[in-house]
C-alpha cells in the first residue's frame, strides 16, 4: 500500500502575521468592536491581495501602490464612503507600522480623501411633532410622564442622556429654564417653553411622587421607581413614533427638529448653538443646510415656474 503524503500548510507570511497582530491589538488593547475590526480586516486583506497581484507586498507598499489600489476600488464600483473607509484603514495600519519601528514613513498619509456626499439629519415636520405629542395615553400616569419627556425634548433640544440625567435641582421652571450638563460636564442654561413646562409640572405634581417614592431626585423615573435609562426612553419613543406613523424615530431626530424649526421661525444661529451646547458654530451650521434644503424642496414643489 503506497504511503500517504501529508500536505503541509502554507507558510504564514510576515505581512499576514503583522496584520493579525495589528487587528488583535485593535480588539484587545484598543477595545474596538468586533464589527469595526472586521471592517478593517476586510479592507486590509483586499489591499494585500491587490498588492500581491501587482507583485507588491503589504509591508513595503509605496504611496503609488496605495493610490493604485484606491483607483482600482473606484473602478470596481465601490462607493465614495467605502473608498474613504479603506483609506482610513490604510492610514491607521501604516501608522501602527511606524510606531512599531517597522517603517519610517506612512505611505497613506498624503493620499486624497474622497469627498463624501453631505448627509442631512432627519427632521420631522411640525405636523408630525404634533401627532407624536398626542401619542401617549395621558389618562394613565406613564403616559403623563412620556408626554412630559417628549414635550421637554422637543422644547429644549436636550440630548437624551442630558434629559434622563436631569435632577430636580436642575429645574428652574418658575423662571422658565433648566440647567443642562452637556459633554465634558459643561453647564448651560436652556429655556423651557410653556407647553413643556405645563406638562412637566403636571408630571411632577401628579405622577412622580407616587412613582419615585422619595428615593432620589432624578426627574424621570421608571414604573418601578428607578431612574429611566437612555435605552428605556429610546424604546418608548420608537413605539410612540410607530403609533404616530413615524418609523425609525430616535431622540436625536427630535433634537434636529428642535434646531431646524427654530431657524425656520427666525431664530439666530448663535442662539441655537448656545441652546444645543455646541462648542463650535460649524457643528450648528448643518441646520442651515437642512433649512435651505427644505426651502428648495418647497419651491420646487409649489412654484409654478420651478420646472
Amino acid at each position: 500500500m503506497p504511503a500517504r503524503t501529508l500536505s503541509r500548510p502554507a507558510a504564514v507570511s510576515e505581512s499576514e502575521r503583522t496584520l493579525d497582530r495589528y487587528l488583535d491589538g485593535l480588539l484587545v488593547e484598543r477595545g474596538l468592536s468586533q464589527h469595526t475590526v472586521d471592517a478593517y480586516r476586510r479592507d486590509l486583506r483586499r489591499l494585500a491581495a491587490n498588492l500581491e497581484d501587482a507583485g507588491g507586498d503589504l509591508l513595503t507598499a509605496t504611496t503609488g501602490d496605495l493610490g493604485g489600489h484606491l483607483r482600482r476600488l473606484r473602478l470596481d464600483g465601490l462607493s465614495p464612503r467605502s473608498v474613504s473607509r479603506a483609506l482610513v484603514s490604510m492610514r491607521r495600519f501604516y501608522a501602527f507600522l511606524v510606531n512599531e519601528g517597522a517603517r519610517d514613513d506612512n505611505p497613506a498619509v498624503n493620499l486624497y480623501q474622497p469627498r463624501l456626499p453631505r448627509r442631512l439629519p432627519k427632521v420631522l415636520r411640525e405636523a408630525q411633532v404634533e401627532a407624536l405629542l398626542r401619542a401617549p395615553d395621558t389618562s394613565r400616569p406613564p403616559g403623563v410622564r412620556d408626554r412630559a419627556m417628549i414635550e421637554l425634548l422637543y422644547a429644549t433640544g436636550l440630548r437624551v442622556s442630558e434629559m434622563v440625567g436631569l435632577t430636580l435641582r436642575q429645574l428652574q421652571l418658575e423662571a422658565g429654564f433648566l440647567i443642562a450638563f452637556g459633554k465634558g460636564a459643561k453647564e448651560r442654561v436652556v429655556p423651557v417653553g410653556e407647553s413643556a413646562e405645563t406638562w412637566l409640572n403636571h408630571y411632577l405634581r401628579e405622577v412622580r411622587p407616587a412613582m419615585a417614592k422619595g428615593r432620589h431626585d432624578v426627574v424621570f423615573v421608571s414604573y418601578r421607581g428607578g431612574g429611566l435609562t437612555r435605552q428605556g426612553f429610546w424604546k418608548l419613543l420608537r413605539n410612540y413614533g410607530r403609533g404616530a406613523g413615524i418609523p425609525d424615530l430616535s431622540p436625536h431626530v427630535l433634537r434636529h427638529s428642535f434646531a431646524t424649526h427654530l431657524l425656520e421661525h427666525g431664530a439666530d444661529l448663535r442662539a441655537v448653538q448656545a441652546m444645543l451646547g455646541h462648542a463650535n458654530i460649524t457643528t450648528t451650521q448643518i441646520y442651515t443646510h437642512i433649512h435651505e434644503h427644505r426651502l428648495r424642496t418647497l419651491y420646487d414643489r409649489f412654484h409654478p415656474r420651478a420646472r
